[in-house]
């Protein structure tokens, strides 16, 4: 009997002791453990900075939609799971129950609807029923709690475009969209499901900068999983805003000026279906406007874009809109690349104080090449050359250059001066603007010309025995051509032959350049060789105003000789007088106060209309602006591309740029 009178006493007094452990040393760190327990952490979003163009005016701001939210506790305690308040809800917003009823399930719950039409954000939160409504209609849930009870009016932000002066500017803006789940995952809680991301042009590229840093607040919640009350906050940091070069008055103009060239094209019943216009200073590279067409909308994307919307976004038929091509589409730069074969014949022994002749044709290596812009004009020398365009000059200063490095047999690695200075402009490599998805181009050179056979040679020879009889159902001299074509690349294609030498030198063939490296060529001109990376951005501005510059980056120097760079100069300046390519649409320019320089482009593309360039600068006196103009498929540079370029040289000097 003693012994268990022992054994209970030193039981009990163990649990004693235990009790006092439990309460006293270890009491504070369980109850610690308990609340965090039953708490959950509801993400805070910070607001998106915006985008400004060089006055502070927003292209791309935050705006506010109506929301109307529902608290989850009202839904789990009504006997109907909410039923009959959704659908009251639903009616007095004029919306179908079933587009509510949907959002009031966690995506990737028993019964829930495939997003959009669920809920994919935090199950802590009022669930946002309906957005996008009618402010008024909404009010009127408020003024009635007893008869919507748990209801309540959000704004929330949204993306939004103040379009100042008109200006859209779509293509350097982007857009921007929910992340998705592999974003989310991979972004180290940085994310969730209801962050917005960008996903084209200065959105993307600054993403970082314009979305800020999240907070949270951390929330009670019952067995059930409502919430009882909030136990801390930590503030959500802003975005900081995105200040651009961009002039909104004169990218309003811009726009206006490539859709009018393209209307232009079309009155003379030539396609026209793409284009880009943009406009670049010359002593620093600022990005001072830029479009891109056909154009669209990024408001589209503001609370999700409809399908049936991003399909003729991205609709080959509608000319795929959201491709910008300013910087992703490739265009041949046609007689705009001749102010590179200038210095580049010289180069390679040419005169300057020389004459040469402009025939309408030349016959090279047995095959007749004429001349696209111009008739013949006898005699001429290099200046005359590019006033009037004539093409069959550089063909002769071009197939003797290639004649002189060894024709055919030449190496690939032979130096080609028309190739080298083609690279020192900047060709064939991106400008590094800051904008996602920049195109490289392409020189086509003797080395690319024979990696190129090398990959696609089994499929040339396969076309060589069989032609092309899907071609020939509906054109049958073109089926014949690339039959022909097919055969002769099938045995020799690696070759480079002085056809493309010739090619070459006139921007023909298949050297591929974007607008925005056509004007960076013509900057790099105007401006004395300096090649300077081409900016958007020009800097951050914080919430407390405080501007962080974005310095200018000089990436490269052309070696171009100064008597050369002069004697170009001086011939472009002619090209927009009477007697020039472009001097009709220049005709009653104010050339005495800001004289311009430029030069047509007039692009043959085999099966296609011509596409159509012209690339200036002014004032030649002192430049500061370069613009360039391209319209695929819409015919002559002097009658499409060089009017919109006189237009927006008209809009600098009307707006005292």
């Amino acid at each position: 009997m003693g012994v268990v009178v022992v054994l209970v006493v030193v039981l009990f007094g163990l649990l004693v002791g235990r009790l006092g452990e439990l309460q006293l040393v270890r009491g504070p760190q369980l109850a610690q453990a308990a609340a965090t327990a039953n708490t959950r952490t509801v993400t805070d979003h910070a607001l998106r900075g915006r985008i400004l163009d060089r006055t502070g005016a927003p292209l791309a701001a935050n705006t506010f939609t109506t929301t109307v939210t529902i608290e989850r506790a009202t839904l789990v305690d009504a006997p109907d799971g909410g039923r009959a308040l959704v659908a009251s809800v639903a009616n007095a917003l004029g919306l179908p129950f079933d587009r509510l009823w949907g959002k009031t399930m966690l995506c990737g719950t028993a019964g829930a609807p495939r997003s959009p039409a669920c809920f994919n954000g935090s199950p802590y939160v009022p669930i946002p029923v309906a957005t996008r409504v009618d402010e008024r209609r909404a009010l009127t849930l408020l003024e009635q709690p007893e008869k919507y009870p748990g209801v309540g009016v959000a704004a929330e932000p949204a993306r939004g475009y103040p379009r100042p002066d008109g200006a859209l500017a779509p293509h350097l803006l982007g857009w921007v969209a929910r992340a998705d789940a592999s974003e989310v995952a991979g972004s180290a809680g940085r994310l969730d499901a209801e962050d917005v991301v960008g996903r084209s042009g200065l959105e993307q590229q600054y993403d970082a900068v314009l979305r800020g840093t999240n907070g949270s607040t951390v929330v009670a919640v019952d067995p059930r999983g409502i919430v009882t009350g909030t136990v801390s906050t930590t503030a959500a940091v802003p975005g900081r805003d995105v200040v651009t070069h961009v002039d909104a008055r004169l990218q309003a103009r811009v726009e206006a000026a490539l859709a009018g060239a393209v209307a232009r094209a079309r009155a003379q019943k030539l396609p026209a279906d793409t284009g880009a216009a943009v406009v670049l200073d010359a002593t620093n590279g600022a990005v001072v406007a830029a479009a891109s067409y056909p154009t669209y909308d990024p408001g589209l994307f503001t609370g999700g874009i409809t399908p049936d919307r991003l399909a003729r976004l991205t609709s080959e038929a509608a000319g795929v809109p959201l491709s910008s091509r300013l910087t992703a589409q490739t265009f041949p730069p046609a007689s705009t690349f001749k102010v590179i074969s200038v210095p580049a014949a010289v180069n390679a022994g040419a005169r300057l104080d020389g004459r040469y002749d402009c025939s309408p044709n030349v016959d090279v290596g047995g095959r007749v090449f004429n001349n696209y812009e111009s008739r013949g004009y006898g005699l001429i020398d290099l200046h005359r050359t590019l006033v009037v365009s004539c093409d069959t000059v550089f063909y002769r200063l071009a197939y003797a250059a290639w004649i002189a490095q060894g024709g055919l047999s030449a190496p690939t690695s032979a130096p080609d001066p028309f190739v080298a200075m083609a690279r020192a402009f900047g060709l064939g490599r991106p400008t590094g603007v800051d904008l996602p998805g920049e195109a490289a181009g392409r020189v086509a050179d003797r080395q690319w010309k024979e990696a190129t056979w090398a990959a696609t040679r089994d499929t040339t020879c396969r076309r060589a025995r069989t032609g092309y009889p899907e071609v020939a159902r509906t054109d049958r001299t073109r089926a014949g051509y690339l039959t022909q074509l097919a055969r002769e690349n099938c045995t020799s294609g690696y070759q480079y032959r002085a056809g493309d030498a010739v090619n070459f030198s006139i921007g023909q063939g298949d050297t591929a350049v974007t607008p925005l490296q056509m004007a960076s060529v013509y900057a790099a001109l105007a401006n004395g060789g300096t090649l300077w990376q081409p900016q958007v951005a020009a800097g951050y501005r914080s919430a407390d105003g405080a501007l962080t510059p974005i310095a200018p980056r000089r990436v490269g120097t052309v070696p171009l000789r100064r008597d050369v760079g002069a004697y170009v100069r001086a011939a472009l300046a002619d090209v927009t007088r009477p007697g020039g390519s472009a001097g009709s649409a220049f005709a009653g320019f104010p050339q005495d106060r800001y004289p311009v320089a430029g030069k047509t482009g007039t692009g043959e593309v085999f099966g296609k209309a011509a596409t159509a360039w012209f690339v200036g600068y002014g004032p030649t006196t002192r430049p500061k602006y370069v613009v360039a103009v391209v319209v695929s498929q819409g015919g002559s540079g002097s009658k499409v591309a060089a009017p919109a370029v006189r237009g927006i040289f008209d809009a600098i000097l009307a707006l005292r740029m």
